[in-house]
């Protein structure tokens, strides 16, 4: 069992009967009160992060977790338009499996044929796909940038080859390889001029 000052950045623990991964972590002590933890908390089954304060009498129990590298293989749609995604153990192209729309979420615009990522196995079920922070990924669609009043720096929306749609600098130009952080979805920066 953890105590609520155990509960640290990257900490995964188990409330509710769900598991949750402690995002930020702040020691709160005001005069005559007892001491607090405020936590920023993400649900690793929703994808949901919400604030949660643990008290001094709070205890958690340690999830159990595997984390597994995989590899992103391709997306196939099926009827009534929703989308299933294909994904091999890394270095074993035998065992593959295939996830839902609803569990990949977010990190479906981020990943592209043969791209690492890492599975989170929680009670023998996958429960949840995370792409590595930073990706290089190819603009395919970039209107072009206008000059004008840039002063405070334009950007522009570009659609990359996964189909997501990021806010760019006015110099990003079709063909270029943008650097993105998968965590935010915001442009990091330009890896290869196209």
């Amino acid at each position: 069992m953890l105590s609520y000052n155990e509960l640290k950045v990257g900490m995964l623990f188990i409330k509710d009967g769900e598991p949750y991964e402690v995002l930020d972590y702040a020691f709160v002590r005001m005069q005559q009160r007892k001491p607090v933890a405020q936590l920023k908390i993400k649900n690793l089954i929703s994808g949901k992060v919400r604030e949660y304060a643990a008290h001094q009498n709070d205890s958690f129990k340690e999830a159990d977790i595997e984390i597994i590298p995989v590899e992103f293989i391709y997306a196939r749609r099926l009827p009534a338009g929703r989308q299933e995604y294909w994904f091999h153990v890394s270095g074993n192209p035998k065992s593959r499996f295939a996830l839902k729309a609803d569990i990949v979420g977010e990190a479906a615009n981020y990943l592209k044929q043969g791209s690492e990522a890492r599975a989170f196995k929680f009670n023998e079920k996958i429960i949840n796909i995370e792409p590595p922070v930073k990706m290089d990924l190819k603009v395919t669609e970039a209107p072009p940038g206008v000059k004008g009043n840039t002063a405070q720096g334009g950007t522009k929306t570009v659609t990359l080859e996964t189909g997501a749609k990021v806010n760019v600098p006015l110099f990003i130009n079709e063909g270029d390889i943008i650097r993105i952080n998968t965590a935010s979805g915001d442009y990091v920066e330009r890896v290869e001029k196209g």
